[in-house]
Protein backbone atom coordinates (compact mmCIF):
# COMPACT_ATOMS: atom_id res chain seq x y z
CA UNK A 1 0.00 0.00 0.00
CA UNK A 2 1.26 3.45 -0.89
CA UNK A 3 0.22 6.31 1.35
CA UNK A 4 0.30 9.91 0.22
CA UNK A 5 -0.59 12.97 2.26
CA UNK A 6 -1.80 16.09 0.53
CA UNK A 7 -0.53 19.46 1.74
CA UNK A 8 -2.38 20.81 4.76
CA UNK A 9 -4.71 17.83 4.95
CA UNK A 10 -5.39 15.76 8.05
CA UNK A 11 -6.16 12.64 6.12
CA UNK A 12 -4.43 10.25 3.79
CA UNK A 13 -5.81 8.97 0.55
CA UNK A 14 -5.47 5.35 -0.49
CA UNK A 15 -3.42 4.92 -3.62
CA UNK A 16 -2.46 1.91 -5.67
CA UNK A 17 -3.96 -1.53 -5.44
CA UNK A 18 -4.36 -1.81 -1.64
CA UNK A 19 -4.14 -4.97 0.41
CA UNK A 20 -3.31 -8.21 -1.29
CA UNK A 21 -5.85 -10.27 0.67
CA UNK A 22 -7.83 -13.08 -0.85
CA UNK A 23 -11.41 -11.88 -1.18
CA UNK A 24 -14.53 -13.19 -2.84
CA UNK A 25 -17.09 -10.71 -4.16
CA UNK A 26 -20.30 -12.67 -4.75
CA UNK A 27 -22.38 -9.53 -5.27
CA UNK A 28 -20.49 -8.49 -8.40
CA UNK A 29 -20.08 -4.99 -7.00
CA UNK A 30 -17.03 -2.88 -7.79
CA UNK A 31 -13.97 -4.00 -5.89
CA UNK A 32 -12.62 -1.40 -3.45
CA UNK A 33 -9.16 -1.86 -4.92
CA UNK A 34 -10.18 -0.98 -8.47
CA UNK A 35 -9.63 2.52 -9.89
CA UNK A 36 -13.40 3.20 -9.68
CA UNK A 37 -14.10 1.71 -6.26
CA UNK A 38 -13.19 2.35 -2.65
CA UNK A 39 -13.62 0.20 0.43
CA UNK A 40 -16.02 1.42 3.08
CA UNK A 41 -13.76 -0.23 5.65
CA UNK A 42 -10.14 -1.30 5.27
CA UNK A 43 -8.05 -2.95 7.98
CA UNK A 44 -4.32 -3.08 7.35
CA UNK A 45 -2.23 -5.27 9.68
CA UNK A 46 -4.15 -4.25 12.81
CA UNK A 47 -2.52 -5.35 16.06
CA UNK A 48 -3.82 -4.98 19.59
CA UNK A 49 -2.28 -6.25 22.83
CA UNK A 50 -3.07 -5.97 26.50
CA UNK A 51 0.30 -6.32 28.14
CA UNK A 52 1.69 -9.68 27.04
CA UNK A 53 -1.71 -10.82 25.73
CA UNK A 54 -1.62 -10.38 21.95
CA UNK A 55 -5.30 -10.29 20.96
CA UNK A 56 -5.11 -9.10 17.34
CA UNK A 57 -2.09 -10.23 15.35
CA UNK A 58 -2.05 -8.37 12.06
CA UNK A 59 -5.70 -8.42 10.95
CA UNK A 60 -6.30 -7.26 7.36
CA UNK A 61 -9.46 -7.26 5.26
CA UNK A 62 -11.72 -4.89 3.30
CA UNK A 63 -15.48 -4.37 3.24
CA UNK A 64 -17.09 -3.23 -0.01
CA UNK A 65 -19.94 -0.73 -0.24
CA UNK A 66 -23.32 -2.37 0.49
CA UNK A 67 -21.64 -5.58 1.61
CA UNK A 68 -22.62 -7.62 4.67
CA UNK A 69 -19.63 -9.32 6.28
CA UNK A 70 -20.01 -11.79 9.13
CA UNK A 71 -17.11 -11.87 11.59
CA UNK A 72 -16.91 -15.34 13.09
CA UNK A 73 -14.62 -16.98 15.60
CA UNK A 74 -14.58 -18.70 18.98
CA UNK A 75 -14.76 -16.76 22.23
CA UNK A 76 -11.44 -15.03 22.81
CA UNK A 77 -10.53 -14.88 19.13
CA UNK A 78 -10.57 -11.07 19.12
CA UNK A 79 -13.93 -10.27 17.52
CA UNK A 80 -15.18 -7.82 20.14
CA UNK A 81 -11.75 -6.23 20.48
CA UNK A 82 -11.63 -5.69 16.74
CA UNK A 83 -15.07 -4.08 16.80
CA UNK A 84 -13.94 -1.71 19.55
CA UNK A 85 -10.82 -0.81 17.57
CA UNK A 86 -12.90 -0.02 14.48
CA UNK A 87 -15.15 2.25 16.55
CA UNK A 88 -12.06 3.79 18.21
CA UNK A 89 -13.11 2.66 21.67
CA UNK A 90 -9.74 0.89 21.80
CA UNK A 91 -6.50 2.22 20.33
CA UNK A 92 -4.58 -0.10 18.03
CA UNK A 93 -0.94 -0.81 18.82
CA UNK A 94 0.02 -1.06 15.17
CA UNK A 95 -1.62 -1.06 11.75
CA UNK A 96 -4.20 1.20 10.16
CA UNK A 97 -7.98 1.41 9.91
CA UNK A 98 -9.51 3.29 6.99
CA UNK A 99 -13.12 4.46 6.66
CA UNK A 100 -14.11 5.40 3.11
CA UNK A 101 -10.57 6.48 2.23
CA UNK A 102 -9.70 8.28 5.47
CA UNK A 103 -7.31 6.70 7.94
CA UNK A 104 -9.26 7.05 11.19
CA UNK A 105 -6.32 5.73 13.23
CA UNK A 106 -4.35 8.80 12.17
CA UNK A 107 -3.94 10.77 15.44
CA UNK A 108 -4.66 14.01 13.56
CA UNK A 109 -8.20 12.84 12.80
CA UNK A 110 -10.89 13.74 15.35
CA UNK A 111 -12.10 10.40 16.77
CA UNK A 112 -15.54 11.81 17.60
CA UNK A 113 -16.04 12.77 13.97
CA UNK A 114 -14.98 9.29 12.87
CA UNK A 115 -17.34 7.65 15.36
CA UNK A 116 -20.20 9.77 14.06
CA UNK A 117 -19.77 8.03 10.70
CA UNK A 118 -20.18 4.57 12.23
CA UNK A 119 -23.32 3.07 13.74
CA UNK A 120 -22.76 0.57 16.55
CA UNK A 121 -25.10 -1.89 18.27
CA UNK A 122 -23.79 -4.04 21.11
CA UNK A 123 -25.27 -7.15 22.72
CA UNK A 124 -26.64 -5.05 25.58
CA UNK A 125 -29.39 -2.72 24.43
CA UNK A 126 -28.21 0.27 26.52
CA UNK A 127 -31.57 2.03 26.34
CA UNK A 128 -32.31 4.68 28.94
CA UNK A 129 -35.05 3.16 31.14
CA UNK A 130 -36.56 6.55 32.06
CA UNK A 131 -37.00 7.61 28.42
CA UNK A 132 -39.59 6.37 25.96
CA UNK A 133 -38.66 4.80 22.64
CA UNK A 134 -38.84 8.02 20.64
CA UNK A 135 -36.62 9.87 23.11
CA UNK A 136 -34.11 6.99 23.21
CA UNK A 137 -33.88 6.97 19.43
CA UNK A 138 -33.54 10.73 18.96
CA UNK A 139 -31.41 11.76 21.94
CA UNK A 140 -27.98 11.14 20.40
CA UNK A 141 -28.94 12.60 17.03
CA UNK A 142 -30.10 15.82 18.70
CA UNK A 143 -27.59 16.26 21.52
CA UNK A 144 -24.45 14.83 19.92
CA UNK A 145 -24.94 15.34 16.19
CA UNK A 146 -26.93 18.57 16.33
CA UNK A 147 -29.96 17.36 14.40
CA UNK A 148 -33.07 19.54 14.57
CA UNK A 149 -35.58 18.08 17.07
CA UNK A 150 -38.51 18.00 14.65
CA UNK A 151 -36.33 16.51 11.92
CA UNK A 152 -35.02 13.87 14.33
CA UNK A 153 -38.50 12.90 15.49
CA UNK A 154 -39.80 12.65 11.93
CA UNK A 155 -36.88 10.45 10.93
CA UNK A 156 -37.21 8.28 14.04
CA UNK A 157 -40.92 7.71 13.43
CA UNK A 158 -40.20 6.83 9.81
CA UNK A 159 -37.58 4.27 10.85
CA UNK A 160 -39.80 2.84 13.59
CA UNK A 161 -42.67 2.57 11.12
CA UNK A 162 -40.40 0.70 8.73
CA UNK A 163 -39.90 -2.05 11.32
CA UNK A 164 -43.50 -2.07 12.53
CA UNK A 165 -42.80 -0.33 15.84
CA UNK A 166 -44.17 3.16 15.29
CA UNK A 167 -47.00 2.38 17.70
CA UNK A 168 -44.36 1.75 20.41
CA UNK A 169 -42.86 5.25 20.16
CA UNK A 170 -44.33 6.27 23.52
CA UNK A 171 -43.53 2.98 25.26
CA UNK A 172 -40.71 2.61 27.78
CA UNK A 173 -37.99 -0.07 27.56
CA UNK A 174 -39.48 -2.19 30.35
CA UNK A 175 -42.67 -2.44 28.29
CA UNK A 176 -40.81 -4.03 25.37
CA UNK A 177 -39.50 -7.51 24.75
CA UNK A 178 -35.75 -8.02 24.47
CA UNK A 179 -36.06 -8.35 20.72
CA UNK A 180 -38.01 -5.12 20.48
CA UNK A 181 -35.44 -3.31 22.62
CA UNK A 182 -32.63 -4.51 20.37
CA UNK A 183 -34.51 -3.36 17.29
CA UNK A 184 -34.92 0.07 18.89
CA UNK A 185 -31.16 0.11 19.51
CA UNK A 186 -30.57 -0.66 15.83
CA UNK A 187 -32.93 2.15 14.78
CA UNK A 188 -31.04 4.52 17.07
CA UNK A 189 -27.78 3.61 15.32
CA UNK A 190 -29.31 4.42 11.92
CA UNK A 191 -30.43 7.95 12.81
CA UNK A 192 -27.30 9.61 11.38
CA UNK A 193 -27.15 7.51 8.18
CA UNK A 194 -23.84 5.83 9.12
CA UNK A 195 -21.46 4.75 6.40
CA UNK A 196 -20.84 1.51 8.28
CA UNK A 197 -22.98 -0.41 10.77
CA UNK A 198 -21.24 -2.57 13.38
CA UNK A 199 -23.35 -5.29 15.02
CA UNK A 200 -21.53 -6.94 17.92
CA UNK A 201 -23.25 -10.17 19.01
CA UNK A 202 -26.62 -8.42 18.99
CA UNK A 203 -28.59 -11.63 19.62
CA UNK A 204 -26.44 -13.19 22.34
CA UNK A 205 -28.41 -11.59 25.22
CA UNK A 206 -31.80 -12.53 23.76
CA UNK A 207 -34.13 -15.39 24.52
CA UNK A 208 -33.88 -17.82 21.57
CA UNK A 209 -37.54 -17.17 20.80
CA UNK A 210 -36.74 -13.49 20.13
CA UNK A 211 -33.66 -13.91 17.94
CA UNK A 212 -35.63 -14.25 14.72
CA UNK A 213 -37.20 -10.80 14.81
CA UNK A 214 -33.80 -9.13 15.18
CA UNK A 215 -32.22 -11.18 12.40
CA UNK A 216 -35.18 -10.35 10.17
CA UNK A 217 -34.39 -6.67 10.66
CA UNK A 218 -30.75 -7.24 9.71
CA UNK A 219 -31.94 -8.95 6.53
CA UNK A 220 -34.08 -5.90 5.73
CA UNK A 221 -31.08 -3.61 6.26
CA UNK A 222 -29.07 -5.78 3.90
CA UNK A 223 -31.81 -5.55 1.27
CA UNK A 224 -31.68 -1.75 1.59
CA UNK A 225 -27.94 -1.73 0.85
CA UNK A 226 -26.58 -1.02 4.33
CA UNK A 227 -22.88 -1.83 4.73
CA UNK A 228 -22.62 -4.11 7.76
CA UNK A 229 -19.92 -5.86 9.76
CA UNK A 230 -21.54 -8.25 12.24
CA UNK A 231 -19.87 -10.40 14.83
CA UNK A 232 -22.19 -13.31 15.49
CA UNK A 233 -22.55 -16.88 16.71
CA UNK A 234 -25.65 -17.38 14.55
CA UNK A 235 -23.99 -19.67 12.02
CA UNK A 236 -27.07 -20.43 9.95
CA UNK A 237 -27.91 -16.76 9.63
CA UNK A 238 -24.32 -15.88 8.74
CA UNK A 239 -24.37 -18.54 6.02
CA UNK A 240 -27.64 -17.29 4.53
CA UNK A 241 -27.36 -13.51 5.00
CA UNK A 242 -23.69 -12.60 4.70
CA UNK A 243 -22.00 -11.81 1.40
CA UNK A 244 -18.69 -12.79 2.94
CA UNK A 245 -17.30 -14.53 6.02
CA UNK A 246 -14.16 -13.46 7.87
CA UNK A 247 -13.07 -16.12 10.34
CA UNK A 248 -10.79 -15.06 13.19
CA UNK A 249 -8.75 -17.76 14.90
CA UNK A 250 -6.18 -16.84 17.55
CA UNK A 251 -6.30 -13.17 16.59
CA UNK A 252 -5.60 -13.75 12.90
CA UNK A 253 -7.72 -13.98 9.75
CA UNK A 254 -7.92 -17.70 9.02
CA UNK A 255 -10.52 -17.42 6.25
CA UNK A 256 -11.94 -14.65 4.06
CA UNK A 257 -14.44 -15.69 1.41
CA UNK A 258 -18.03 -16.47 0.57
CA UNK A 259 -20.11 -18.43 3.12
CA UNK A 260 -19.92 -21.47 0.88
CA UNK A 261 -16.16 -21.21 0.47
CA UNK A 262 -15.48 -20.74 4.17
CA UNK A 263 -18.17 -22.80 5.88
CA UNK A 264 -18.69 -25.63 3.40
CA UNK A 265 -15.58 -26.01 1.26
CA UNK A 266 -12.54 -24.98 3.32
CA UNK A 267 -9.92 -27.67 3.80
CA UNK A 268 -8.17 -25.80 6.61
CA UNK A 269 -8.18 -28.24 9.58
CA UNK A 270 -8.73 -25.44 12.11
CA UNK A 271 -11.64 -24.06 10.11
CA UNK A 272 -13.24 -27.48 9.79
CA UNK A 273 -12.83 -28.08 13.51
CA UNK A 274 -14.45 -24.74 14.37
CA UNK A 275 -17.54 -25.32 12.25
CA UNK A 276 -17.86 -28.99 13.22
CA UNK A 277 -18.27 -27.83 16.81
CA UNK A 278 -21.35 -25.82 15.87
CA UNK A 279 -22.74 -28.60 13.71
CA UNK A 280 -22.39 -31.03 16.58
CA UNK A 281 -20.25 -33.43 14.59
Amino acid sequence: MQLQQGPGQGQREIQGQGLQTSQHNPTGRTSPTSPTGKAVLRLDSVRKSYGSNHVLKGVSFDINPHEVVALLGPSGSGKSTLMKCINLLEQVNDGQIWLAGTEITDPRINPDHSRSRIGVVFQQFNLFPHMNVLRNVTLGAIKVHGMNKDQAQDKALELLDRIGMKQKASAYPDQLSGGQQQRVAIVRSLMTDPELLLLDEITSALDPMLVGEVLEMVTELKDRGTTILMATHEMGFAHDAADRIVLLLNGQVAENGSPQQVMDESQNPQTKEFFSHFRGL
